[in-house]
């Protein structure tokens, strides 16, 4: 029988490197959204901070030590001749870099990727007797170049490969677990802990940037949203991993709504809300008396059915995702009165 305290640590790796590889590839997708775009087009760098569910905590940190984003500073500085480039150039990489060190480097963060990943070692340290001595390499390895580039984590070339390597090497670590870790009850909680995590990232992703997409397409003072619509889609893909999957299963033009209802409702995509689910269930199937968590998850289940509906509306949608969250994190309490929690 798993004790409870190893099942919290393995479960809690398993969210904190799958938490540390979806922000890297939030923050890459978004950097190349942002290459792909035309110069004269504004584009923020708020919105990954929503994504991750740290807005007040960055701009308590932030508020007096940052340029505000190129759409602020576009707004606030346009004059009878517009703004100079100078201006442009100078606002959008100080904010930049203060975004993305506060979701890459920032070590006081504990939502960070250096944060993320010192967590889930930390937690491995400690059960090392469960995984795989490859698997614990692995992530000691990422845990030692982070810290080794954290400091430069804010230059751009740095960043980049800074961010493929954990990406890279989360999925090493889940390839290592799946084909030499017993898949014992052990194995069943980091599959818990990861389908979960990923699922809230998804929806995450959704709530804030598929919606803020959805709702540019419909202002109609947007001269521009149609021409950069597809842009825009192909970077909430890329946020996922999504493009390919996307393209050989709807085999169609990439559509905002299309795009909502692959990622919540596709279930043969491994990142889509209604796959992980499956996986949930399957992982809790491999658990001792699975039964109230599993009634969970028909109840997320249930209001991942009526968000379906969503998909349209960035409004709408914003709204659909936050009760998609609600019914994660309780599904996540019930979990931890069933499993993790001591005594």
């Amino acid at each position: 029988m798993l004790l409870s305290r190893v099942a919290d640590r393995i479960y809690w790796a398993a969210r904190y490197i799958e938490r540390a590889e979806d922000t890297a590839r939030i923050v890459r997708a978004h950097a190349e959204t942002t290459a792909d775009l035309p110069a004269h087009v504004p584009v923020s760098w708020e919105p990954l901070v929503a994504v991750v569910g740290s807005g007040a905590r960055f701009e308590s940190r932030s508020s007096a030590d940052v340029s505000p984003s190129p759409r602020q500073s576009q707004s606030q500085s346009q004059g009878p001749g517009g703004p100079s480039q100078s201006q442009h150039q100078g606002a959008a990489p100080t904010f930049e870099r203060a975004v993305t060190a506060f979701l890459v480097t920032d070590r006081t963060n504990p939502g960070s990727i250096t944060s993320c990943v010192s967590a889930s070692r930390e937690n491995l340290r400690t059960t090392r007797e469960t995984i795989p001595r490859d698997g614990w390499h692995t992530l000691n390895d990422l845990h030692l170049y982070v810290t080794a580039e954290a400091d430069r984590g804010t230059d751009r070339r740095i960043r980049d490969r800074l961010l493929s390597r954990v990406i890279a090497d989360s999925r090493r670590l889940d390839g290592v677990l799946a084909t030499a870790m017993s898949h014992d009850e052990a194995y069943a909680m980091w599959r818990l802990g990861r389908a979960i995590e990923r699922a809230d990232m998804t929806t995450r992703v959704l709530g804030v940037r598929a919606a803020d997409v959805l709702a540019m397409g419909d202002n109609p003072g947007q001269d521009d949203a149609d021409l950069h619509d597809e842009v825009q889609w192909m970077g909430v893909l890329r946020s996922v991993s999504a493009m390919q999957a996307y393209g050989r299963a709807v085999r169609s033009p990439i559509e905002g709504p299309l795009v909502v209802r692959f990622l919540l409702d596709h279930d043969r995509f491994p990142r889509s809300v209604r796959a992980l689910l499956r996986e949930i269930r399957m992982a809790l199937n491999e658990l001792p008396d699975p039964g109230g968590p599993q009634d969970v998850v028909d109840e997320v289940g249930a209001v991942l059915r009526e968000s379906t509906a969503a998909s349209t509306d960035g409004a709408a949608l914003d709204d659909a995702m936050d009760a998609l969250q609600l019914a994660l994190g309780q599904l996540d309490r019930r979990i931890t009165e069933r499993y993790l929690r001591v005594g």
